[in-house]
């Protein structure tokens, strides 16, 4: 029966009428059915439905489609696939990689032996699931995790998945496997090329074999490698924290199938392997509505696989790039001059178990050297949990054993091959320990050079202590009336400030060797004799001034007066400390002066001054500077400096004392964190520590620190969570009282928070629509951070992972225990202290 508009509009409302009329419906949609593929929502392929170009088929939450595409910057050919609603050129998998129809005519639908089949115009299998076992009654359907899935209607039973058949791009969920009994794998493989979907040379996956790892191949050649899976993390990524616990993980399930995957989560992640052998992870950015690059892999030469050959070394901040390990030297010395480092190091000296192996001889017992923050070698062998020690008894009582290292969590691991791909590490990695003949180690030279070498250096060593100690008797004579006067005329210049040179000469104390040290008349004629006019500020320490060097420099000169709570204890404590750590995003020492009773810090200048006087100064035009990226790049900033002291540097420093006055501004804003006076170090695997001594600033401290006296790295998170939401709110904590709900900056945090009221918090000279969530956000991690106990709190990785959107979903915070005002009349103050159980809290405001 034909169907037209005309036989519509001519039938009458009488009941046979309306019958027809129902048929005739019904009718027109079956004759749709197979030019649009559907007519109705679902998730689903059926025998009964045939997808037809350029039809599309959605998950069920809607955050993936299938359907036809066509690569970037290409119309002619066209593939079947899986990508992402929000971005369709983002396709995930692909179904003819290696086949593509050359136009629009291509449909899918189910075969009558039940597999999923790609046809193109002329009827012809252009793809197949292929399942032999396959069910005449069977559908495909895409999961919401992006995996399509052909499903057994009656058993319910899965036959075939598109995750058992990955093509580019690593998803959560997806499981990278492989079964070292029977040597199944399932790898990502590459590209071709950005715009052909045919299997490209890279492919990327799991080698569980001994300790899990993470390989990307370039055929069959390795071409990077993670570094074994401890548990929490693969140890050769260097900027893979503890944080990828709750994201990434290795299971074995026991009957030798390992198998790498990240858990579905409320964000839009994804690793692709691209063309070229990198991986590159990256999640979805709704603002900018494009995907933000959060990881790359490799990123510079030396991360290739096996750069610098065998028992060669890689650091990509030196030049050449490749060395040799200690006691080894170039195999072939012509190429390695030329820059090709492939043929690798052999050994210079051959060990101890070599030689008795080959003759009768005896000799000293072969050593170990520590090479420290280093990614280990590949074929790594693991042992037994036990010390470090136990891992080098064993390992040398095995003369096939040529190096070792110690994880906490794999225990001990050992090489007997070739020890290749090794890297040199900033502040992360491992202490591999290598084997090495005892001539090569330290303290084992040869016997004639124990002999000679301790006279020869003992007869010149007394004639330089001779002619040293009259030098330096001369010198200190003639300087002493120099310095007296120009003592004498300093006083004059600035009588009131006289106190500032009454310290207690305890100068013996002091141990300022290799240290850069700056004369008094230096620092005096670089201030104009610590002229007010050149004054940058003065807190409870004492002034600090500028100066400008002989050179030019500028300087910023921290000069402690009597008055201070920082004592001698402090001013080497801040040396001690800050002479060790270099940070972009920590103020640099440059020197110090101790000439008489002064004691002088002169730091690199910052011309921005401090942060509080950008955020509670309401004199400075900090409304029209410190906008909100600004803000949320110092909060970044201040946070990679604490994830530096507290994770990154060779020593673990407690700051203790972290406001907006120890944050000072360089000229594009960056912030660096100063004053370490208050600073402690951690030794070890210590975690926390107690001090019967409370030293910091009210308003800032952690509850467990101020009543206690306990501190540790979580005390710093407490600080900086108060510094973020006086950034975010543009008012000062220890300022802040609002007096309808008697409640501080904290509590009025929480509570806007709690009512889900936050943008009333914002500093509304910065408020922004567009950077509303983003603000907000910030409030809800700062409240994280300064939750009562410290276990309940967030290391500082894991907040700036929180930052950078690595992790989206936030735990919800509890109440902090400062809601109300915490303010002097809670105790009985006393002086300068307060005590409580006592354990004093010094009072520090102006710091």
């Amino acid at each position: 029966m034909a169907f037209s508009p005309t036989n519509f509009f001519e039938l009458t409302m009488s009941s046979s009428h309306i019958i027809k009329l129902f048929l005739l419906q019904c009718l027109f949609i079956l004759l749709c059915l197979p030019r649009l593929g559907f007519c109705a929502e679902t998730d689903s392929i059926t025998r009964n439905l045939v997808l037809k170009d350029p039809d599309t088929i959605s998950s069920r939450d809607n955050v993936f489609k299938m359907g036809f595409f066509s690569p970037d910057n290409t119309t002619k050919n066209r593939y079947f696939g899986v990508f992402y609603s929000v971005s369709e050129s983002t396709v995930i998998w692909v179904a003819n990689r290696a086949n593509p129809i050359p136009d629009s005519s291509g449909s899918i639908t189910i075969s009558r032996d039940g597999n999923i089949v790609l046809m193109n115009g002329e009827n012809e299998i252009v793809w197949s699931s292929n399942v032999t076992t396959s069910s005449v009654n069977a559908s495909a359907q895409l999961l919401s995790t992006g995996n399509l899935i052909l499903r057994d209607n009656s058993s319910g039973r899965t036959l075939w998945e598109s995750f058992g058949h990955p093509s580019n791009n690593f998803v959560p969920t997806l499981r990278i496997i492989d079964n070292i009994n029977t040597g199944n794998k399932v790898v990502v493989s590459s590209w071709k090329t950005p715009t052909d979907p045919e299997v490209g040379n890279f492919t990327a996956g799991l080698q569980a074999l001994s300790v899990p790892q993470i390989y990307t191949w370039n055929g069959n050649r390795p071409h990077w490698r993670s570094g074994p899976w401890n548990g929490q993390i693969l140890i050769g990524v260097q900027d893979m924290y503890s944080v990828y616990l709750d994201g990434f993980t290795v299971v074995n399930d026991s009957s030798g199938t390992f198998y790498f995957t990240a858990p579905e989560g409320k964000f839009l992640m994804r690793i692709m392997l691209n063309s070229t052998g990198s991986l590159v992870q990256t999640l979805w950015n709704g603002q900018t509505q494009n995907w933000d690059i959060t990881w790359l892999a490799p990123q510079q030469e030396c991360d290739i696989y096996g750069t610098c050959g065998p028992f060669g070394s890689c650091n990509a901040l030196t030049s050449p790039i490749c060395s040799c390990l200690r006691g080894f030297e170039p195999k072939n010395s012509e190429e390695w001059g030329r820059g090709n480092w492939s043929g690798g190091c052999v050994r210079s000296k051959p060990l101890l178990c070599d030689r008795n192996n080959n003759t009768s001889g005896g000799g000293k017992e072969d050593g170990f050297l520590r090479l420290p923050f280093m990614k280990v070698p590949d074929f790594a062998e693991q042992g037994p949990s036990s010390s470090v020690e136990e891992c080098r008894s064993l390992c040398l009582m095995n003369c096939s054993c040529i190096a070792y290292a110690r994880d906490t969590n794999l225990g001990c691991m050992f090489w007997s091959q070739e020890l290749i791909d090794i890297q040199q590490f900033s502040n992360v990695g491992e202490d591999l320990y290598i084997r090495l003949a005892s001539s090569e180690l330290d303290g084992h030279k040869d016997k004639r050079l124990i002999i000679i070498i301790p006279i020869v250096a003992g007869s010149v060593a007394i004639l330089i202590c001779i002619f040293s100690y009259w030098w330096l008797m001369a010198r200190r004579k003639e300087a002493k009336g120099k310095l007296d006067a120009k003592l004498y005329e300093a006083k004059q210049t600035y009588p009131s400030d006289s106190a500032g040179i009454v310290i207690k000469d305890d100068m013996d104390k002091v141990n300022l060797e290799e240290f850069p040290l700056f004369t008094f008349e230096t620092v005096a004629n670089a201030t104009d004799q610590f002229h007010d006019d050149n004054m940058l500020g003065k807190g409870g320490f004492g002034p600090v001034y500028k100066g400008k060097l002989a050179d030019g420099k500028e300087i910023a000169v921290k000069r402690l007066s009597t008055a201070s709570g920082q004592g001698m204890e402090e001013f080497m404590n801040e040396m001690d400390v800050i002479s060790k750590i270099q940070h972009r995003n920590l103020v640099k020492l440059l020197g110090c002066c101790v000439e008489k009773e002064e004691k002088i810090l002169i730091y690199e200048y910052m011309p921005n001054k401090s942060l509080d006087v950008f955020l509670f100064d309401p004199s400075h035009p900090s409304q029209k500077i410190l906008d909100w990226k600004k803000r949320f790049s110092i909060i970044e900033g201040i946070g990679r400096g604490l994830l530096y002291l507290h994770r990154d540097s060779i020593l673990k420093i407690i700051h203790r004392d972290l406001k907006p006055s120890n944050v000072l501004l360089d000229e594009d804003y960056n912030p660096k964190i100063s004053d370490f006076g208050m600073a402690r170090i951690f030794g070890g695997n210590q975690d926390q520590a107690n001090t019967g001594r409370v030293v910091g600033t009210y308003g800032y401290m952690a509850p467990e620190y101020a009543m206690e006296g306990r501190f540790s790295e979580k005390s710093d998170v407490y600080s900086f969570g108060v510094l973020m939401l006086e950034i975010v709110s543009g008012k000062k904590n220890t300022n802040f009282y609002n007096h309808e709900w008697s409640l501080s900056l904290l509590g009025w945090a929480w509570k806007l928070w709690n009512e889900d009221n936050g943008p009333t918090f914002i500093d509304q000279t910065i408020y922004k629509a567009e950077f509303q969530g983003e603000m907000v956000r910030c409030i809800h991690i700062a409240l994280l951070c300064i939750q009562e106990f410290p276990n309940s709190r967030p290391t500082i990785s894991t907040v700036l992972a929180m930052l950078s959107r690595e992790i989206v979903d936030l735990p919800v915070p509890e109440q902090p225990i400062f809601a109300e005002k915490w303010n002097r009349s809670h105790v009985t103050s006393s002086g300068m202290g307060v005590s409580i159980n006592d354990v004093t809290i010094t009072m520090l405001d102006g710091r």
